[in-house]
Formats: structure tokens, sequence, C-alpha cells
């Protein structure tokens, strides 16, 4: 079994027991969140497809860490001209447990 969510703005294929880096969520380690945005779900021979989203179907996971991703760095230049200019960014992120697809 498996389902297509979509959080922050971008789709992931998650089943029970993956272990996913997403965007942002609002949570403490160790909270139980629930993600109601399914767009797509997988048993056996079954397939429910969401238009946009299934109704009553979500999925649970626990918030494993709150965190932020490496730092990047942005360097822009112009030749010639004395322009220079370099900016770090670093992406918050939750590392997410999948325990279960419910509703289904």
């Amino acid at each position: 079994m498996y389902a297509i969510i979509q959080t922050g703005g971008k789709q992931y294929q998650v089943a029970p027991g993956d272990v996913i880096r997403i965007e942002t969520l609002e949570g403490e380690k160790g909270d139980t969140v629930s993600i109601p945005k399914v767009l797509f779900v997988a048993r056996d021979q079954e397939i429910l497809v969401g238009k946009p989203y299934l109704e009553g179907v979500s999925v649970v996971g626990e918030v494993l860490h709150q965190g932020r991703d490496r730092k990047i760095l942005i360097f822009k230049h112009k030749r010639r001209k004395g322009y220079k200019k370099m900016v770090g960014h670093r992406q918050p992120y939750t590392q997410f447990k999948i325990k279960e697809i419910q509703g289904v």
C-alpha cells in the first residue's frame, strides 16, 4: 500500500514505515501529525484517485526531527564592474515517519 501526498508545494510517494524530509510542519519532536492532502492511494488491486484530493483519507505520521539543511551559497558578480554579492541560505525541514494511511 502506498499513497501520494502533497505538502509544502511538493508531492511525495509514501508508504507506512517510510522516513521522509519535507517542508517544515507545525509540531515538536515526537508529535503525531496528520496530512489531509492525499492525491492517490494504491492498495493491492484497488486504486483511488482524488479530484484533486481524496475525501476522508489522510496520512498520519510522527515528527522525528526539526532541523535545517546544509548551507547553500549564492554568489553573484558582474565582471569588470566591481559588483560582488554572496548570500547564504539554510532551508528548514521536518524529518517525518509515516505511521499509517487512514480512511482507506
